[in-house]
């Protein structure tokens, strides 16, 4: 019998309609000398330290460091059931299938089966990137060598076990030291979660040692064939700082004093370019999360579990844990149905159908970008979209109409840049005027414009040309205050774990981050924010998350290697190195022990002054420091305000 092993009970649903095992079975499908299985994600899981033993119950800093000499691995209690199914299933196997998906991660959940279990017979993998019928059918025409993709399974491995490694000794250890401070709440230290923890951290920093600096700005109303328009002072570059704003106020008081008294601005140049905006990318979750954040206000967790529930329960989306926006050209055939599907459950997409081409082929088709999902794109069953609510209604619009994006034009407009002179002094103004709205058509503001525009549209410039005299109507001098950075919203955050780069100076390890897409993954960065919202780590205000005192405590207190998102470039660098074979699992594992081992000696007399997990009671929950000074320095880019806010 040849035996099919799948990551998840809907994806083995899908391949065992293809292969024809339509027959249910005990946590399996069967069909002529071929079954399909299901792992419900890990069906193992690493031993915690008492499985190794019993000492380790009670946590002791002299048991540190622990690592294990063999490691076990242990079947999880609630799916139990499963293993023992998938278990029988490999022993009654004369050929195995791994059809997980195709990455480090499922590779492990396979593979860690295949060991636990002990079958010896021979394995083929399946590699799968889509579920669609012309997908599947022809991966299942190229299965793979098992052995081609065996050291996938050790680069997993490493990284389960220097996890392990940092989790269980690192906790334990600044718990421990957290007690005798007299601080009796668990101290959770992890290779993502404390990285993620301390860019909280560094940003509510920046927030309590901003320091405001004034710079000023003149818009100049202008006139010309009976229409006004606005035009901005340009300063000169040695009066203003980096971001080109004017940091002397006697020269702009001059310039605004000269321009009132001048009668008229003349235009010394003119360009008007056509501007082409390709539409984006269907959905990966974390520019899901991020735009929901953004518009719905709603946290990492809620909308995974939103689209969670609109691909389990509604079936009107695809995969929603994907990190990847682009999508097979195997399913391109099936954009006519799925429009067609759209159109007749909403008929409020009526308005869109002349716009439609089913035969448009955007940037999203490409093969040679899908990971091992492709992008969130709604399915062909939706039928009655009345069942879909509230927040699994807004959150679904959003996912619909990136995908109809593709079929409609680039969005095209003119953008007309004027430059003047007036008493000497430069003006610019700039307009827009959109040409062709093409993809932004499908934007649910679009569809509803009445809700949901955050700015007003670009001004739109009367017919100018080189060489006239505009006449001004008014000029105003703006006092203005530079801005602190923002606090993160639960959207920004994940966006700041998958950009992670961008905070790492070392070259090789800013490219190998970019790589792989920062800290975390698409299907755990949710969980670890609620984690360090539940620990009390992170506390929520409105939209805004906020380091408490406790989390400030921990990141001063960690090995700086612990806290540094560079550290997982370093790792991901040496896993790379694994799964190439240039170094063995074994060594990789070795050297992860002996540097866990010395950060514990390193940091095991540390004395540490934990505060407990309440959110401070200062502006907007941010921690801001005790009767510190701050100390100038330059003006940081920031949004302006017309209302002056006074330094500290």
């Amino acid at each position: 019998m040849r035996l099919y092993l799948c990551e998840k009970p809907s994806q083995a649903k899908d391949i065992a309609k293809v292969l024809g095992a339509s027959r249910r079975g005990d946590g399996c499908w069967l069909g002529a000398n071929v079954t399909v299985t299901w792992c419900i994600g890990h069906l193992l899981e690493t031993a915690p330290p008492d499985a190794y033993d019993a000492r380790y119950k009670r946590w002791s800093l002299a048991d540190l460091p622990i690592v294990p000499e063999k490691w076990k691995m242990l079947v999880k209690p609630k799916t139990a059931s499963q293993f023992k199914a998938v278990k029988r299933l490999l022993g009654e196997a004369n050929e195995l299938v791994i059809a997980t998906d195709a990455d480090r991660e499922g590779e492990m959940i396979a593979r860690e089966l295949v060991e636990h279990c002990r079958y010896r017979g021979p394995i083929q993998r399946l590699w799968l990137s889509a579920l669609d019928d012309a997908s599947i059918r022809k991966a299942l025409k190229a299965l793979k060598p098992g052995a081609e993709t065996f050291s996938l399974y050790h680069a997993a491995l490493g990284r389960s076990r220097a996890d392990w490694l940092i989790g269980m000794n690192m906790s334990r250890l600044f718990t421990l030291l957290g007690r005798q401070s007299g601080y009796q709440g668990v101290l959770p230290v992890g290779r993502v979660q404390t990285p993620t923890l301390r860019l909280v951290v560094d940003r509510d920093r920046s927030i309590a040692d901003f320091v405001p600096v004034p710079f000023w700005a003149i818009d100049v109303q202008l006139l010309a064939d009976g229409t006004t328009f606005t035009a901005q002072w340009r300063a000169p570059e040695d009066a203003c700082d980096e971001q080109g704003r004017c940091l002397k106020p006697e020269l702009a008081r001059d310039a605004a004093e000269a321009m009132r008294r001048a009668a008229s601005a003349r235009l010394v140049k003119l360009a008007t370019e056509r501007m082409r905006e390709a539409a984006p990318l269907p959905f990966d979750l974390g520019t899901l999360q991020e735009v929901c954040s953004k518009k719905l206000g709603l946290g990492a967790q809620e909308t995974l579990d939103i689209a969670q529930a609109l691909y389990e329960t509604h079936k009107v989306i695809t995969y929603p844990r994907s990190d990847c926006g682009y999508l097979p050209l195997s399913q391109h055939g099936e954009a006519p149905g799925i429009l067609a599907a759209l159109a007749k459950a909403d008929p409020a997409l009526a308005a869109l159908q002349p716009y439609l081409d089913p035969q448009r082929r955007s940037r999203a088709w490409n093969d040679a970008k899908v990971s091992a999902h492709h992008g969130i794109i709604p399915t062909a069953a939706a039928k009655d979209l009345d069942r879909l609510v509230g927040k699994q209604r807004a959150v679904y619009t959003l996912i619909r109409a990136r995908y109809l994006a593709q079929f409609l034009p680039n969005h095209e407009y003119d953008r007309t840049q004027a430059d003047f002179d007036c008493a000497g002094h430069a003006l610019r103004a700039v307009g827009k005027v959109i040409v062709e709205p093409g993809w932004r058509r499908a934007l649910p503001e679009a569809l509803t414009p009445a809700r949901g525009r955050e700015a007003a549209e670009p001004q739109a410039l009367p017919a100018l040309r080189q060489g006239q005299d505009c006449a001004i109507k008014e000029v105003t001098l703006k006092d203005l205050w530079t801005q602190p950075p923002k606090p993160f919203t639960e959207g920004d955050l994940i966006k700041a774990m998958k950009n992670v780069a961008k905070l790492v100076d070392d070259p090789r390890l800013k490219q190998k981050l970019k790589d792989t897409t920062g800290i975390g993954t698409e299907a755990t960065r949710a969980g670890i924010i609620q984690g360090l919202l539940d620990r009390g780590y992170l506390t929520k205000q409105g939209k805004a998350l906020a380091a408490t005192p406790a989390a400030f405590s921990l990141i001063d207190a960690v090995p700086r290697p612990i806290a540094d998102p560079g550290t997982t470039a370093i790792w991901e660098q040496a896993l790379d190195m694994v799964q190439s074979g240039e170094m063995p699992l074994e060594e990789f594992v070795a050297k992860q022990s002996a540097w866990m081992s010395k950060l514990v000696e390193r940091c095991a007399g540390l004395r540490l002054s934990i505060s407990g997990p309440a959110a401070p009671a200062g502006r907007g929950g941010t921690p801001w420091k005790k009767k510190r000074k701050a100390t100038p320095r330059k003006a940081a880019p920031g949004k302006r305000v017309r209302k002056p806010v006074a330094p500290d």
